[in-house]
């Protein structure tokens, strides 16, 4: 209750209304709380989600062409497709990646090498300006923290080793989910639309879902192929530069495209992370070819940016740049490089909501400013 005295106003809050507010408050912190906890478990059901939508397309075509349009078995085809792609893909990458791994540490002693010879020149400046001393402290530094390095290579390798084995449960745990949501997901939608009693509201809410179903997987579906233009592009680019560099692996054009492919999957940010690794692992072998990759690189940008990509994704997801922005940003700190890839569709469900509540709002509002309207209410008030 709100009480004037002279300048003074005094506000009364019952306490009913004061332990709601504070429990409202204490509920959304605690739901916060959970979903943060959850977050991992949230990424590994979001993923065979969106996997879930990609697949459903060709699952439905296979499981029409099949006798007794069964869905198992055009979920277990497409899978078995998904496999041997993923499969064929990793027995031709890994090998490329072996060796330029081992082709990286041959290299760095002999950079260590021609440090130590173009230390000896610097001798001259250092006794100069009496740098002994520092010099002496940062070598001893550097033995130090390799000492420790050397120490903890142990621990190091069982990390890595749990780290995989945690990569492989949540990839199992993927393609599990991603394959009961495909099976069970048009039995869950029949018992969604037969909960309704009002078969308007029902057909207003399955065109919405539908309008979010096209978003996600035209999303999707275009962003698996722009990426897949860009790896075959990058790809391609590093066969032709093992003809003019010959020092230049040819085997190392397929581990390019696989970090075009799946790097340029993250919205913004992900292809210029892949043009840095892909020169790196260039310089390595020729500095000169990494030079020409660069331009190869920023040209393609500018034609993906302004042709390919606006072709492809136009009328998916008409998303502004700061939306994108913004979902990017809160999808990679909250979520991880998965929640960057799985952002943008779920900030363009989020805009086909808000639009269609505004709509629904905009038409409430017409309706309510009718003459006839007004009159009767009009009445009403006055009786």
């Amino acid at each position: 209750m709100l009480y004037t005295t002279g300048m003074k106003v005094r506000i009364e809050i019952d306490t009913q209304t004061f332990v709601r507010f504070w429990l409202v408050v204490i509920g959304f912190a605690l739901a916060a709380l959970a979903i943060y906890s959850a977050r991992t478990a949230l990424i590994i059901i979001g993923v065979a989600f969106f996997l879930a939508l990609a697949l459903n397309a060709p699952v439905t075509k296979l499981a029409s062409i099949l006798p007794g349009r069964s869905r198992v078995g055009g979920t277990a085809i497409a899978y078995v497709a998904v496999v041997a792609i993923l499969g064929t893909f990793i027995f031709l990458l890994v090998p490329p990646i072996i060796e330029q791994t081992a082709k990286v540490a041959s290299t760095v002693p002999s950079l260590i090498d021609n440090a130590q010879g173009q230390w000896k020149g610097a001798n001259e400046f250092i006794q100069k300006y009496h740098l002994e001393p520092q010099v002496d402290n940062a070598l001893n530094s550097i033995k130090d923290n390799a000492a420790g390095w050397a120490a903890n290579a142990g621990q190091t390798v069982v990390a890595s080793l749990g780290s995989i084995f945690g990569l492989m449960t949540s990839a199992l745990l993927v393609f599990v989910l991603t394959f009961l949501m495909l099976i069970e997901g048009p039995m869950w939608l029949k018992r969604i639309w037969s909960v309704y009693n009002d078969r308007e509201r029902m057909e207003a809410h399955r065109r919405l879902s539908d309008r979010m179903y096209s978003v996600v997987t035209g999303y999707v579906t275009g962003q698996l192929t722009v990426s897949a233009i860009g790896a075959t592009c990058a790809g391609l680019t590093v066969f032709i530069l093992h003809f003019i560099f010959p020092n230049v692996p040819i085997n190392l054009a397929l581990p390019t495209a696989a970090i075009a492919f799946v790097l340029s999957l993250i919205p913004m940010f992900g292809a210029t992370i892949a043009g840095v690794l892909i020169t790196i692992l260039l310089a390595f072998n020729d500095v000169t070819a990494a030079v020409f990759f660069v331009v190869f690189f920023v040209i393609y940008q500018q034609v993906e940016n302004n042709f390919i990509s606006p072709t492809i994704q136009s009328k998916t997801v008409e998303l502004s740049a700061l939306a994108v922005l913004a979902s990017v940003t809160i999808g990679l700190y909250v979520f991880g490089v998965a929640g960057g890839i799985i952002s943008i569709p779920i900030a363009g469900c989020i805009k086909v909501l808000l639009e269609d509540y505004l709509a629904r709002a905009k038409e409430r509002r017409k309706k309510n400013d009718k003459p006839l309207h007004k009159l009767v209410k009009k009445m009403h008030n006055e009786a």
